[in-house]
């Protein structure tokens, strides 16, 4: 019999660092390395999508003496600077996924950055004007992309649990509390289908400042929205969220 061990993950997003934000991280990230196995940064990593914000996170996660996993969100691509800020922070060992897939610990990751599109019987479909199909194909490409990188996990690793990382929300769950007015804008429920195919152990998002913490799938995978302000509306100690994989 193969003996199982557990491993943790800490996870949080929209983190939105600013340059006033130098030092701000530094005890939390130790705090993270001494209590959990993988960090996962889920995006808005930086607040305009400066580089130089990007820079202020990579000197803050000196601090943090494990693996690092993360993806970008909207406010990171808002000057157009995303690769630039996705180099600054590879040079600082953080992994960041867009469509890729890595295993660390015995568990898989796959990650992307998502879209909206809006959820269940109210989702955007393939129609009308050029412009609304091509919001709808940007949903669909972010699930494909979602989709080819956890059927690598699955072909090749076919016996580990699977963790999805995104930034948009795969489920409505996790955005109530939002205007209904902007939910076609915090998430897709194309987002959700890869993580019922390829049977998804639990995915992380964050996006939705006024979601819910915590929700799930129709198809039973555990959603958790790590915004660091639902975090605090949480009554949580700590601006980060605990779960422990048997793996």
């Amino acid at each position: 019999m193969v003996k199982k061990t557990k491993t943790t993950l800490a996870a949080l997003a929209d983190i939105h660092i600013k340059m006033s934000d130098k030092g701000r991280w530094t005890d939390c990230f130790q705090e993270i390395s001494k209590r959990a196995n993988i960090l996962l940064i889920c995006g808005d990593l930086t607040d305009t999508g400066d580089e130089e914000e990007a820079q202020v996170l990579a000197d803050e996660l000196k601090a943090c003496t494990i693996p690092v996993l993360g993806v970008l969100g909207n406010h990171d691509y808002e000057k157009g600077r995303q690769k630039r800020i996705r180099q600054i922070l590879q040079e600082a060992n953080m992994t960041l996924l867009d469509g890729e897939a890595v295993v660390i610990d015995n568990i898989g990751f796959a990650g992307v950055k998502g879209f909206g599109g809006g959820f269940d019987r109210y989702m955007l479909s393939m129609f009308g004007e050029d412009a609304m199909k091509a919001f709808v194909q940007e949903a669909v490409n972010e699930s494909l992309q979602l989709d080819r990188a956890l059927a690598r996990l699955e072909q090749e690793h076919p016996a580990i649990p699977k963790i999805a990382l995104l930034h948009y929300s795969p489920i409505k769950e996790t955005v109530i509390g939002e205007p209904e007015q902007i939910f076609p804008f915090l998430g897709s429920s194309r987002l959700a289908d890869p993580l019922h195919r390829r049977k998804v152990y639990a995915a992380f998002h964050g996006h939705a400042h006024a979601g819910q913490l915590d929700g799930t799938s129709s198809g039973g995978v555990k959603v958790f929205n790590v915004a660091l302000p639902v975090l605090k509306n949480a009554n949580k100690k700590t601006p980060y969220y605990l779960l422990e994989i048997e793996n």
